[in-house]
């Protein structure tokens, strides 16, 4: 056997073990995540057809703010992977949110809502935006009552997603409704089929991107179903952000021990949902995988590391439901409909 030959072999050899040590890699972090389902089931929010029904159409209603300017998918624009892509959104009289508006999707599946916390579930956070003065404007929640008690599509609409209530066009039904929407509001990807048992799902790229994704450390905040979304982290955690103002989760906890922490983001559909953070202040994903080596685990990662990562990021967005997101015919108002 020749020299040349004896080369072959050994460079074959080796592709082969580090192929094994990488598949061997994959597997072992592989139980840190799940697929999506197809809702997200509550205890306590049974998920109707009529209730998602009326939860869509209150989705795109903006008779209930201020204005009526505004209503859910102006900040969590549906058909744009559920957010706006700007750093802060605009609320009905064009004044800036003091937080970048996350995703809607896949976020009923998520520990908690907003990037404090602050909500349990969406249904509660669905009534959040709604009174905020800044956002929708609505001066109250027997406003929002009101204008919906006006229109007799909305009273019958509610009347069948919550059957048996005496009175079951209330503020807290609303945001049953709307978050029972929410709860189906997913997009599953070539990852929920690696996941499912499909190894062909990914390409050999995108598996050694998780490879290199799971050895880099990322797995430790970014797991679960949501490939985050299930845990709060301090921001900086072991570097000091710079020129970080925002107190984060300590500001809803009263608790110094969580000052800059925030909910961790998903992952799913991080492709299209920049800029990135609380603020939107980094504004390109490689310079966020970056600076998440850098600040949260101590590693300047090289560029091959970085495009190595990026194709396992491409690999979970998935694809926008399109017919269940369509807007939908809206009742028709009546000259009793007050206006805030």
């Amino acid at each position: 056997m020749n020299n040349t030959a004896r080369s072959l072999i050994l460079v074959v050899g080796l592709s082969t073990a580090s192929a094994h040590a990488q598949a061997d890699l994959t597997e072992a972090f592989l139980p840190m995540f799940m697929p999506l389902p197809s809702q997200v089931a509550s205890p306590t929010n049974e998920i109707t057809e009529a209730k998602v029904n009326l939860g869509r159409q209150l989705f795109y209603e903006t008779r209930i703010s201020k204005g009526a300017k505004m209503s859910c998918n102006s900040c969590h624009v549906l058909d744009k992977y559920g957010q706006d892509n700007l750093p802060f959104s605009p609320g009905h009289e064009g004044k800036l949110g003091g937080r970048s508006s996350p995703s809607v999707y896949n976020a009923a599946a998520h520990v908690a809502q907003f990037w404090d916390g602050r909500a349990p579930s969406v249904e509660e956070q669905a009534k959040g935006p709604v009174l905020n003065p800044v956002e929708m404007g609505a001066p109250d929640a027997d406003f929002v009552v009101k204008v919906l008690k006006s229109m007799p599509g909305y009273v019958e609409a509610f009347k069948a997603a919550f059957p048996g209530e005496a009175d079951p066009v209330t503020y807290d039904n609303f945001g049953k409704a709307v978050g029972a929407f929410e709860r189906k509001l997913l997009t599953p990807s070539k990852w929920d089929a690696f996941l499912k048992g499909d190894k062909s799902a990914l390409s050999a790229e995108e598996k050694k991107g998780f490879a290199t994704f799971a050895k880099t450390g990322c797995v430790t905040c970014h797991n679960g179903v949501g490939v985050g979304g299930m845990m709060y982290q301090k921001l900086g955690l072991v570097k000091a952000w710079p020129d970080l103002t925002d107190n984060g989760r300590s500001d809803i906890t009263k608790s110094d021990s969580e000052k800059f922490f925030f909910k961790v983001p998903s992952l799913r559909n991080i492709t299209e949902t920049g800029p990135y953070l609380h603020n939107g202040s980094v504004k390109t994903l490689d310079d966020m995988v970056r600076k998440m080596g850098e600040y949260q685990l101590g590693k300047m990662l090289s560029d091959e590391e970085v495009a190595s990562i990026i194709a396992f990021l491409k690999a979970l967005k998935g694809d926008i439901p399109a017919d269940y997101i369509k807007k939908p015919e809206l009742p028709e108002s009546t000259a009793d409909t007050p206006k805030a």
